[in-house]
Formats: C-alpha cells, structure tokens, sequence
C-alpha cells in the first residue's frame, strides 16, 4: 500500500493561530495525521517583501494572492508592526496540535531570515538560530523535537550537521523524488532525508490552467497508482494556505487520496516503513523548482 505524507509548514502568528486548528479538524474528519513544522520566533512576514527583485517572485505573487491569504496585518510584521513571538503567542495552538496526535517538529526561528540568510552564513549564526528554535520547541511541548523541514527549503552544510548533532533519525529539508541519505564532502549524514516529491499548491496554481476548481484533479493524477503504479509521496502544505482559503482544495486532496487507497500519515510512520531498505547517498546540492523563485535544496533528479 502506497503513502503519502503529510507535511505542515506553519510560518506565521495567523497560521499557527487560525490554519492549524482548522487543519486539525479537517484532518480529524478524514482520520489523517500529520507532521506539523513550526516557526517558534519572530513572525516578520512582512520583510519578505524584500524579494520583490528576485527573478520569479512577482509572478507567484500574482498567482498565489499573498495579500489575500496572509492578510494585511501579517504583512505589516517586522515592517511596519513589530514581530510577534509566536512561541510565546501561540504555545498554546502548537500543544493542542501534538495532543490532538500530529507529530510536531521545527520549522525555524524566525522564517524570513532563515529562508533569505542561511545560504550565506556563517556556522555561528546558523548554530545561534537552530538553537533558539530547539530551546523553544522544548519549553512549547515539554520535550525535544523529533524531526525538522527547513523553511523554503533553504539550509546550509552546518544546519544539516546539527541534524545528526541533535540525535534526529530523519527530517524533510529539500525536494527530490523519494527518501535518500544526504552526504557533504563525501560524509553520509546519519538522518534520513524524506524530500517533498510533490508540487505544492502555490507552486501550480494559476499555471497551464490550473485553478482553485481543478487543482485538486491534477494532484491526484500525479498520485493516481492506476496511471504510475504503487508509489510513496511526501506532499507540504502551508498553515496559511491549506489551513485558511485554500482548504477545501485540501479536503479534496484528503478525499482523493483515501479513495485512490493511500494511507495518510506524518514524517514519523513514513520513516519506520523504511527503516530496513538500502537508501541511495546523494550529495547536498541546490536546484530549481518550476513555479518557485530562487534555489532550494534538492536530490537529483528532481521532480
């Protein structure tokens, strides 16, 4: 029986307050779980603004609605209104989600510094920030996190490092085509890397006709076993996406999926099932992904 995993990025104060509880229910419905990534510091939304000369980013604007989906006052964060502290806003929404029964890990600390700065910084920067961000996670829930998914995809070779400094066992950093071991410098990683392998939903949206009626049906083809046989996918969603107005394309795709005879679940129950299979090494390398500005970290070949 084939998988698909669920994979939450939550990146503001608003989706952790507003999408994650309504995913929760949604999941419920369809008895789905899921891994849900948290920024635990500063929401400074508004700075990412500053990408506005990056090539590709005006597009996806333009397709995605970003004022729509965040909202104005989210946009205004670290800009125009201070940054809140969504570990301290939000402690309370990130416990429910875990005691609800979705697996819970990081994120990052503050999402638009990570996403923009990591590449370039230096090892004590990126040490700084992935340990405010492990601290928090442990005085939110009690206890230390269990897996991590970079945000944006961005990381660096010291960030990977700290995954296996950290005892983590897998974590969800970059994209590709199914669950590899990461090496650097010829070094295997010890964690287990579970790549997204499908488009996310900002990514097609308003691309080759696809819109909020018939994305749903493009997803499902890409997942359909009938079409590509019997085969494991890890899809990310968003907080403020899926969680917010995108959500009943979501609650299609969870429909969908239970009907093509997936299982649903997190990072977590993906990894066990591959705990006794010989993973490929794949070098930490960098790419391009249609529908998205910039480059991420991928394993090629790409999907």
């Amino acid at each position: 029986m084939s998988r698909i995993t669920l994979k939450v990025d939550v990146d503001t104060l608003r989706g952790t307050l507003e999408g994650v509880p309504a995913l929760q229910r949604m999941l419920d419905h369809h008895q789905a779980r899921a891994t849900f990534l948290f920024s635990l510091g500063k929401d400074n939304t508004g700075r990412a603004l500053r990408r506005v000369f990056r090539p590709g980013f005006l597009k996806k604007v333009s397709r995605t609605s970003v004022v729509e989906h965040y909202g104005l006052k989210t946009l205004s964060y670290g800009v125009l209104l201070p940054g809140p502290d969504i570990g301290k806003k939000a402690a309370a929404e990130m416990r429910a989600i875990a005691n609800a029964g979705h697996e819970c890990g990081i994120h990052t600390w503050d999402h638009v510094e990570w996403h923009d700065q990591v590449r370039t910084r230096d090892a004590a920067w990126t040490l700084q920030r992935m340990q405010q961000s492990y601290d928090r996670f442990g005085e939110v829930f009690g206890h230390a996190p269990a897996t991590h998914g970079a945000a944006g995809w961005q990381m660096n070779e010291t960030a990977i490092r700290q995954l296996d400094a950290w005892g983590m066992l897998y974590a969800s950093d970059g994209r590709g085509a199914a669950p590899y071991f990461m090496s650097i410098g010829g070094q295997p990683c010890k964690h287990m890397q579970l790549p997204t392998t499908l488009p996310t939903l900002d990514e097609i949206l308003g691309v080759d006709g696809l819109t909020v009626d018939n994305v749903h049906e493009h997803l499902l083809g890409l997942t359909d076993p009938n079409r590509h046989g019997p085969r494991d996918h890890v899809f990310t969603l968003h907080a403020e996406l899926e969680g917010q107005k995108l959500a009943p394309i979501f609650d299609r795709l969870l429909a969908g999926w239970l009907q093509q005879g997936h299982t649903l679940g997190t990072m977590g129950d993906y990894h066990t099932t591959l705990t006794q299979q010989m993973l490929p090494i794949h070098p930490f390398a960098w790419g391009e992904i249609p529908g998205r500005s910039g480059e991420l970290i991928v394993d090629l070949p790409t999907v």
